[in-house]
């Protein structure tokens, strides 16, 4: 029996309207446009306002995706969500983000990986679409980052940004196509030096947790830049490596927007020429689970992708999680 594939079959995205460049920041807290590119590559992000939820923005890219693919959202089986930032605790945002968009034959639930959240959902369809079980997931990386970063933190603040990015996961028609091999991994032991240390049960929301920061984003640069350099140069490369691929093979590398020294450090590991490195940091910052996608639906739009090109899709996020797919495209 010939093996089912789950193949990207659309793609989705959003940002918000409004712009908070490198200036901006600098009426925050004490830094400059020069000191922030230098060491990031950001010049601006996107910042959703108006006291909307994460999920506002991913309704909005799963409605471009629809359009796109030219279904609707009562066709959809199985709605997986990648995020940090729900609308709430519980009721998960696969549950709103049904309601919302009346895909009333569909169930979901939210996968939280932080910045490794959309690859590791991707994962999670993957294995339904292989099963047979389901025809079409719908796979969502959003995050409204914003309502987590602390702006009196010079370090964090001028770091992430909002936005949304989904894909569309079906059995391909052509097994030579579609997601190839994946590689993952969490390490617990890296959680003390990035984490939000308010509102579970481990420490439940008070006026202590308040007063003390613990509801923002805390990272200890130095580890978190030193563990995601190596953690995801190295999955990248072992992924090529894996499949008997060069850098001549791979179109494109999509790796996660966090530093585009990383992402440069991910390259020179694989061998690849910066042009094949996709990167929109420079204009959203840290989406954290919406980078992926963002790119994805970002380059399908301008024509960059086409039919069976390699991508090696990478992350590092909390956790530690991290982790490499390798894709050929499949429209």
């Amino acid at each position: 029996m010939e093996k089912i594939r789950a193949a990207i079959t659309a793609v989705g995205h959003y940002v918000p309207e409004t712009v908070m460049t490198n200036a901006d920041m600098e009426k925050i807290v004490e830094t400059n446009d020069e000191w922030i590119k230098t060491r990031t590559g950001i010049s601006e992000r996107r910042i959703l306002t108006n006291g909307e939820p994460m999920s506002f923005m991913a309704v909005q890219a799963i409605n471009m995706l629809l359009e796109r693919r030219g279904i609707k959202a009562d066709e959809l089986d199985l709605i997986l969500v990648g995020t940090v930032t729900p609308d709430m605790l519980f009721p998960s945002t696969a549950c709103v983000i049904q309601e919302k968009i009346g895909a009333k034959n569909a169930w979901g639930f939210d996968v939280l990986a932080a910045c490794s959240g959309f690859i590791f959902t991707l994962v999670a369809g993957m294995q339904f679409i292989e099963s047979g079980m389901y025809k079409k997931v719908l796979i969502v990386g959003a995050d409204k980052m914003s309502s987590i970063t602390n702006f009196k933190d010079r370090n964090t603040c001028v770091l992430f940004g909002d936005g949304a990015g989904c894909v569309l996961l079906e059995s391909s028609a052509d097994p030579a196509y579609g997601i190839m091999d994946t590689n993952m991994h969490v390490d617990g032991a890296g959680g003390k030096y990035l984490n939000m240390l308010g509102g579970g049960s481990l420490n439940p929301s008070s006026h202590e947790t308040v007063e003390k920061d613990w509801h923002y984003v805390y990272q200890e640069g130095k580890h978190v830049f030193k563990d995601a350099v190596k953690g995801m140069a190295d999955v990248s490369h072992e992924i090529m490596v894996k499949n008997g691929l060069n850098a001549d093979d791979i179109s494109y590398l999509v790796p996660h927007q966090a530093n585009m020294r990383i992402l440069t450090a991910c390259a020179d590991r694989m061998g690849l020429p910066h042009d094949k490195v996709m990167v929109n940091i420079h204009k959203y910052g840290n989406t954290t689970a919406a980078t992926i996608p963002l790119c994805l639906s970002e380059y399908w739009a301008e024509g960059k992708i086409k039919k069976g090109d390699n991508l090696v899709l990478a992350s590092f996020g909390a956790g530690y999680t991290w982790g490499s797919i390798l894709v050929k495209w499949a429209y």
